[in-house]
C-alpha cells in the first residue's frame, strides 16, 4: 500500500515543492521526509487523506527551512564587517533588490503561468512537449508564456 502511494505522489510532489518553491531547497529530500512522516503516522492518517498530508508537511517542511535561512541571513548580514567584502556596496544592494523583485514577480503569476514559463525557461522543454505535459494547446502554452513575460518585465519594472 505504501510503495503504491509513493508511486502515485512522488513525482507530484516533487513538481509541486520544485515549482513552487525551486531546486535550491532540495525538492527530493522534502519528499522524502514527507513519505518518512507518513509512515511514522500512518496509522493515524486515512489512504484516502494521504495525499492532502503529503503535500501538506512537504510544503510545511520548506517554509521551515526558508524561515530558518531568513534568520541564518539577517544573522550574517548583522555580524558581516563593511571591509570583509570586496564587492561594491552599491552593486550588492541593486542585486539584492532586483532578486527580491524578480522573485515577488515570480510568486505574482498564476501557478499554471509559472509553471508553463519554468519549465520552458529553466527546464528548456518546448512549446510543443509543455503542452503534452499540461494537456494543453501549444497556442495556450505560447499565450501563459507571453503573458508571464509581460507581467514580469512589469513587475520588475523593466530591468
Amino acid at each position: 500500500m505504501f510503495s503504491k502511494l509513493h508511486q502515485r505522489y512522488a513525482k507530484d510532489l516533487h513538481d509541486f515543492i520544485y515549482y513552487k518553491f525551486g531546486q535550491q531547497y532540495n525538492p527530493k529530500d522534502k519528499v522524502q521526509e514527507a513519505f518518512m512522516k507518513l509512515w511514522q503516522n500512518c496509522k493515524k492518517i486515512p489512504p484516502d487523506k494521504a495525499k492532502s498530508y503529503l503535500f501538506s508537511v512537504a510544503n510545511n517542511t520548506t517554509l521551515n527551512v526558508i524561515k530558518h535561512k531568513k534568520v541564518v541571513l539577517n544573522y550574517e548580514m548583522n555580524t558581516k564587517t563593511a571591509d570583509s567584502d570586496p564587492q561594491d556596496p552599491q552593486f550588492l544592494l541593486e542585486e539584492k533588490e532586483y532578486l527580491e523583485r524578480y522573485q515577488n514577480a515570480l510568486s505574482n503569476l498564476t501557478e499554471e503561468k509559472r509553471m508553463t514559463f519554468l519549465l520552458n525557461r529553466v527546464e528548456g522543454k518546448t512549446h510543443k512537449e509543455i503542452a503534452k505535459m499540461l494537456g494543453i494547446s501549444k497556442k495556450a502554452v505560447e499565450k501563459r508564456i507571453y503573458t508571464a513575460l509581460e507581467q514580469l518585465r512589469k513587475d520588475i519594472d523593466k530591468i
